[in-house]
């Protein structure tokens, strides 16, 4: 889908656009008409007041721009809850990182009963929204807490980390970054050096006939593992999003890379239409984060699709809580369950990854169909 076939904003967001724009224009001005892809990202989503996820509109469920599986159905909260459940020791926390609305903290609430849960949400929009809809059931944090005992979970947040945009090529590796054009945003690239350049060169993809090999390092989201290796002190985080290992990653097929934008339940692939009005996202390399927290100290302890994981977590046991008798109820939430399941829908694309400390595998979710030898 192109940009200009998608919806028209209305005025109020065009002008925050209008701003961001003006601020990225100060930034590139700053920095001689240059910056690297990731910080472009960084301020598309997150610049305070402006950035996608610092904006007043809505974003997840119909009314937004895309829907995660919480608002999709309690099935998903319902089922996950049970491997919180078998985790989660006497007195331990949970801590949600970026809640979104907030749907899975409700029905995870609900689920397990008297539990301190803690919300690291990044988004002063988005805390006032969970806010409103959870009260004092929650607890918001402003940072990672030094020491930690529980539960993490991080669903649907690191595909919105800033990723750094790389091209392999028979010259060499180039960083993607971003320039100003006539007037307009546009890619422009520079010899990749430092960081960007040593993580690249371990992967080495293999080059396409065109000779040019696109994709994104989430130097970020490493970085991030690193920080939760450093808190936890027992327990595990829960990765829930949509990737691949990085063979799948960085597969011949895929040289075209992962950055997606989504806009009114629409995805398309140009990163710099009406900035500040649209989701920017990347797959997550899941390779690379089992590698960081194993540098960490952490132990892998599974990895697998979300389908298998749910499966294996007791979904059907769940949906049969809701009386098959009941059509009303029933018939929605199979509907639901079946989007959550469906290789076609997000049982396939979305996987979860388990990593922690102080804990014996197998865990319930990766009884079965565990894929931690692929990543």
């Amino acid at each position: 889908m192109r940009p200009h076939d998608l919806p028209a904003p209305g005025p109020e967001a065009r002008a925050q656009s209008r701003a961001l724009l003006d601020r990225i224009a100060a930034e590139l001005a700053a920095n001689g008409n240059w910056i690297p892809f990731a910080r472009y990202m960084e301020l598309a989503l997150h610049e305070p007041g402006l950035g996608y996820y610092a904006g007043g509109a809505a974003k997840l469920g119909p009314a937004g721009d895309f829907v995660t599986a919480p608002e999709i159905s309690p099935l998903f909260a319902r089922t996950l809850a049970r491997q919180v459940k078998e985790v989660l020791g006497p007195g331990e926390a949970v801590l949600e990182f970026g809640a979104g609305s907030g749907a899975l903290a409700a029905a995870l609430l609900e689920a397990l009963g008297e539990v301190e849960y803690l919300i690291l949400e990044p988004s002063a929009e988005l805390a006032e929204r969970q806010l409103a809809r959870l009260g004092t059931a929650a607890r918001w944090v402003e940072r990672m807490p030094a020491r930690f005992r529980g539960v993490m979970l991080a669903n649907e947040v690191l595909d919105a980390m800033p990723v750094h945009a790389v091209a392999w090529t028979r010259a060499g590796v180039r960083e993607r970054g971003v320039c100003a054009n006539e007037g307009a945003l546009a890619w422009s690239e520079r010899p990749a050096a430092g960081p960007v350049l040593e993580a690249a060169g371990a992967i080495a993809p293999e080059l396409p006939p065109s000779g040019r090999f696109e994709s994104e390092l989430g130097l970020a989201a490493r970085a991030w593992m690193l920080l939760v290796a450093r808190a936890l002190e027992r327990g595990a985080l829960f990765v829930l999003d949509y990737g691949f290992p990085a063979r799948e990653y960085y597969h011949p097929q895929r040289s075209m890379g992962t950055l997606a934008c989504h806009y009114r339940h629409r995805v398309h692939g140009d990163p710099f239409w009406l900035p500040g009005l649209q989701d920017i996202t990347a797959h997550v390399d899941f390779s690379a984060l089992a590698r960081a927290a194993a540098a960490a100290g952490l132990e892998v302890l599974g990895y697998a699709s979300q389908a298998q994981f749910l499966v294996n977590c007791g979904i059907s046991d769940e949906l049969q809580k809701l009386d098959p008798e009941n059509a009303a109820r029933y018939l929605p939430a199979a509907a639901a369950a079946q989007k959550l399941l469906s290789p076609a829908e997000m049982g396939e694309l979305f996987k979860v990854l388990a990593v922690g400390r102080g804990l014996r595998p197998p865990l319930m979710g990766f009884a079965r169909g565990d894929r931690s030898g692929s990543l």
